[in-house]
């Protein structure tokens, strides 16, 4: 990076750390209230429950949807992968499946991770988003850098919408709504997957 960049990049993070440090141990402004009159995404049809809902939205978006873990293991070998990061709370679950599973990521070889299993903390059934919060999340890179991530999401924790995931998740430091794989159509209004994060995204309720 040129020394000029440098000196801006430090600059502009200097500035950030000297405002933040001003507000540190003072109560944070409370999140302003949502009107549940404000519909985002009236549902396409009638569902029988929040994860009917939930599968018809993350499928429409690209994504995938397997019960448990023995269809798992069957979609992954779909995928041709041998090598993948877990989440330690899954060990157990884990343990039979055909693949060479690590537990604990290693930066320094993070492009031999073809698959990354972790935990989604809750679910949108409005808009067919999985929650990904700090917090939750045993390792943010095991979910972002394999080209298949699979988000372990327990049907308990699907909320029915935006202003609901908002409330519950205001005070996280970092969440991310995760809706099907990574995608962007930037280039010449051409779709493609996988640029930014997962080629393919996977939920796998539990």
């Amino acid at each position: 990076m040129p020394p000029a960049l440098t000196d801006d990049r430090s600059a502009v993070f200097t500035n950030i750390r000297q405002a933040l440090a001003q507000h540190e141990g003072k109560a944070r402004t409370p999140l302003p209230d949502w009107d549940p009159a404000f519909i985002v995404c009236n549902p396409p049809k009638e569902f029988g429950n929040l994860t009917e809902h939930f599968r018809f939205k993350f499928e429409a978006t690209g994504g995938v949807v397997v019960n448990g873990w023995t269809e798992l293991a069957a979609f992954l070998q779909t995928q041709d992968v041998q090598r993948g990061y877990a989440d330690p709370a899954f060990a157990t679950e884990v343990k039979g499946l055909p693949f060479a599973i690590e537990h604990e990521l290693d930066r320094a070889r993070v492009d031999e991770y073809q698959f990354g299993i972790t935990r989604a903390t809750a679910a949108i059934a409005e808009s067919g988003s999985m929650i990904l919060t700090e917090t939750g999340s045993s390792s943010r890179l095991g979910a972002l850098s394999p080209w298949v991530h699979v988000a372990v999401l327990e049907t308990r924790s699907i909320l029915p919408d935006i202003p609901s995931a908002i409330a519950a998740f205001g005070s996280e430091r970092s969440t991310l709504f995760v809706t099907g794989p990574s995608k962007t159509a930037d280039v010449e209004g051409i779709l493609i997957q996988g640029v930014h994060g997962p080629g393919v995204q996977v939920c796998c309720l539990v």
